[in-house]
């Protein structure tokens, strides 16, 4: 087991940072670029993405700087009156690198997630029939009052209703500031416990979703053949099941050689919904692409905050003990991490997802 501590690595990879930044902002004045229109928005950009985190690196650079200063003035007990009144002062300095030194830790680990600003929310009944596809919907409204409360964009793009209007599968569209950083972890398994409205005995029954979190990338390139794409209108509809358009103004997809289909209703326009599709496919396979390539470095890391595999199970809603259990809280002393059900189901995730992102930077922290 390593002894270096997680800050040793983390200020090696900010001092990168830091040299990278000033090397684009040396270029932000070199006459080339500036002749260079797609370069210098570029190099710009890039900038503005790591000014933030080079800022709190330069405080706290100052900050360290001046403990430094202090210990060395509290160690000269050739001048006692100023020995003592630095040793006055260094505790208030030490604790103020401190706490910049751990926001500095939030912000690095957030900057890349944060990148992300648009994503796709999919989720799928399990096994459990009825029960599952009404569980589904369920998941559907926790994260629509979830996406809500932060004023996230929460865009309905297809989905399959059930006799008892549950849902077979859903496809939503969220996009918002941390949002993506916020529900990453979401992606697995969710298997509910409880009596179904079905259940004449009382018997608790369990059924399951899955949850898959796909997010958007434009920019990414991916090599799609049109001789494997099928692809035509169709008509759109609401959740409601209300109000189905008679025209086709909707568009549906299939990735042959993957088997992937995809259908988008959302917009009136067909271009629009043609053009989610294919953002949707892009995805899909981008993530599945990168899901191979680093499946050695996953395999081998051991993070428990899962990487989206369907057959996982990260997450068990108890109806009668109202009870909702992630399992990857459990800490080295064993069991799980409950929280109140209802809170949860009435989009009050935070106190869970709190704890996943604290999880989550313990862990890419010991990764560096």
């Amino acid at each position: 087991m390593s002894t270096v501590p997680i800050e040793v690595p983390l200020l090696r990879k900010l001092d990168e940072i830091l040299g990278h930044y000033e090397q684009l902002q040396q270029s932000l004045g070199d006459p080339s670029t500036l002749a260079n229109i797609s370069q210098l928005v570029s190099i710009t950009k890039e900038s503005g993405q790591l000014e933030p985190v080079v800022t709190r690196y330069r405080a706290y650079l100052k900050s360290r700087a001046a403990v430094g200063e202090l210990r060395e003035m509290a160690a000269n007990r050739a001048d006692k009156e100023m020995a003592e009144l630095a040793e006055t002062e260094l505790p208030e300095a030490e604790s103020q690198a401190a706490a910049q030194l751990e926001a500095m830790k939030d912000e690095f680990l957030a900057a890349e997630d944060n990148a992300i600003d648009s994503f796709f929310l999919e989720l799928r009944a399990g096994t459990g029939g009825e029960e599952a596809a009404l569980f589904t919907r369920v998941l559907f409204e926790m994260y629509r009052r979830f996406c809500e409360s932060k004023g996230w964009r929460f865009e309905v793009s297809d989905f399959s209703v059930s006799e008892r209007g549950g849902f077979k599968e859903c496809i939503i569209n969220i996009k918002g500031n941390s949002a993506y950083r916020h529900l990453r972890f979401d992606g697995g398994g969710h298997r509910v416990q409880r009596v179904p409205e079905t259940e004449a005995q009382g018997r608790i029954h369990t059924s399951a979703a899955t949850v898959a979190i796909l997010p958007e990338l434009p920019d990414v390139k991916i090599d799609i053949n049109p001789k494997d794409i099928e692809e035509h209108g169709c008509r759109g509809g609401g959740p409601g099941g209300q109000n189905v358009n008679k025209v086709e103004t909707g568009w549906r997809i299939h990735h042959k050689p993957s088997g992937l289909q995809f259908k988008m209703t959302e917009h009136k326009s067909q271009a629009q919904n043609k053009e989610r599709a294919w953002a949707l496919l892009r995805a899909t396979l981008y993530e599945a692409a990168q899901a191979k390539q680093h499946a050695a470095v996953t395999s081998a890391r051991k993070a428990m905050m899962g990487s989206g595999d369907r057959s996982q199970r990260i997450r068990t809603y108890n109806f009668p003990q109202n009870r909702c259990t992630d399992h990857r809280l459990g800490g080295e002393g064993g069991g799980d991490k409950n929280f109140n059900l209802d809170s949860i189901l009435a989009g009050h995730m935070d106190p869970l997802i709190d704890a996943l992102l604290e999880l989550d930077k313990q862990q890419r922290l010991e990764a560096l």
